[in-house]
């Protein structure tokens, strides 16, 4: 029988730095094939991804994203992955979407963060406040066990759920940072350039789509661009699209991704101010999967 696997069943069994170890050694292999779908009607969507990377195997994930569902005491977004044997193309597993996502979502981030963050980084500050929010304080606390967290959310009573301080000058915490992690739903800029300084990184998850971005013109100009992958971003996002297209940057700018930094390359200086845009593709989910179900089976031999 096909299993459908909840949080509850496997998250207790689950690392964070065992997944990042996992995309990292993902990415030293084959390129996988990947398409992916939106449909919208009006503000939702429905997002539906799939990869397949030889030898690993193929996942399907789709997932409504509501933004009028908080209004209903609903989460935004539901979905379900499907996980493919890779030789018969059997269905492995169904796993629940929101446990995917979480885990990908951080472990894409941290491990961009391990990639590229100066190591002696000592404070992160999280850029919102919703539910990537919680899992990025806990990954970004195992793999990096001595930082310091703090968040800032547009509306600070949902920030002070996080159990970590919450700040009121964005402007003045993101200067004070060594990492800045930004998660929001922001179709205009939320980080500018003008705050930055020498040596920082700077972590963009929230955009994923044609309008949406989280940092400025001049953040962009100021960073050495990385992202975890050119075929889901340059093109698709607009954390890319928007300045690319107005000639603030250029693809050329985007130094690499994720299959470039495992084979070396990355943080040239302490001084240099990075830029990692979580793009968040089916490979990522695909891989994350694979580390799902290996710890379902292992729970029970």
């Amino acid at each position: 029988m096909v299993p459908y696997i909840r949080a509850q069943d496997v998250e207790h069994l689950l690392d964070w730095n065992d997944l990042a170890d996992a995309l990292l050694a993902g990415h030293k292999m084959a390129k996988p094939e990947i398409s992916d779908q939106f449909l919208h009607r009006d503000g939702d969507t429905l997002l539906s991804r799939a990869a397949w990377i030889d030898g690993v195997g193929v996942a399907v994930k789709s997932v409504t994203v509501m933004p009028d569902n908080a209004a209903h005491g609903l989460p935004s977004v539901h979905g379900a992955m499907v996980l493919f044997e890779d030789k018969t193309g059997q269905v492995e597993a169904v796993i629940d979407s929101a446990l995917v996502t979480k885990w990908k979502t951080a472990g894409d981030s941290v491990l961009g963060a391990r990639l590229l963050a100066r190591p002696d980084s000592k404070r992160l500050l999280i850029v919102g406040a919703g539910t990537v929010a919680a899992s990025l304080i806990e990954a970004y606390s195992d793999v990096f066990p001595n930082i310091e967290i703090s968040v800032w959310n547009r509306t600070k009573a949902k920030a002070e759920g996080l159990g970590v301080p919450v700040v009121d000058d964005l402007a003045k915490a993101v200067n004070a940072a060594d990492i800045i992690s930004c998660a929001t739903m922001a179709s205009n800029p939320v980080i500018k350039g003008e705050w930055l300084r020498a040596g920082q990184h700077l972590d963009l998850i929230g955009a994923f789509k044609a309008d949406m971005r989280e940092a400025d013109d001049l953040a962009m100009q100021l960073a050495s661009i990385f992202v975890d992958s050119r075929a889901t971003t340059i093109e698709h996002i607009g954390e890319l699209m928007i300045p690319i297209a107005s000639a603030a940057i250029s693809v050329s700018d985007v130094q690499g991704d994720l299959y470039d930094l495992v084979r070396g390359g990355g943080r040239s200086s302490d001084a240099e101010i990075t830029l990692f845009k979580n793009g968040g593709g089916a490979h990522l989910d695909l891989m994350t999967g694979q580390v799902i179900l290996k710890a379902w089976r292992d729970a029970r031999t």
